[in-house]
């Protein structure tokens, strides 16, 4: 599993690829942890290269979404593959986020 940070100017860009399983969870998450405070900028998180997500992964998400919105930020999630789209509506997922 590969995760990317890139801080532009008005947002951070999280670029995931691979499999978001138990087994990688852990170290995404420690990857991730500075989003969970924004500091009023939005999330953009590039799934195109996501290959899997398990429910771990899914927590992940809902901690970034919790501390964004807390701070007025916004989390969009661009270029989800249908297997995962397919998660995210059997989870209910498909609607607590914006889409790209």
């Amino acid at each position: 599993m590969k995760t990317t940070i890139q801080q532009l100017d008005d947002k951070f860009l999280v670029t995931l690829e691979g499999e978001l399983d138990t087994a990688a969870a852990a170290e995404v998450d420690k990857t991730l942890q500075p989003l969970y405070n924004t500091n009023g900028l939005d999330v953009v998180i590039d799934c195109e290269k996501l290959e899997y997500i398990a429910s771990s992964g899914l927590r992940i998400l809902i901690s970034i979404l919790k501390g964004a919105k807390a701070g007025g930020s916004r989390v969009v999630i661009k270029k989800l593959n249908e297997d995962i789209q397919n998660v995210f509506k059997l989870t209910g997922f498909i609607n607590l986020f914006e889409y790209e």
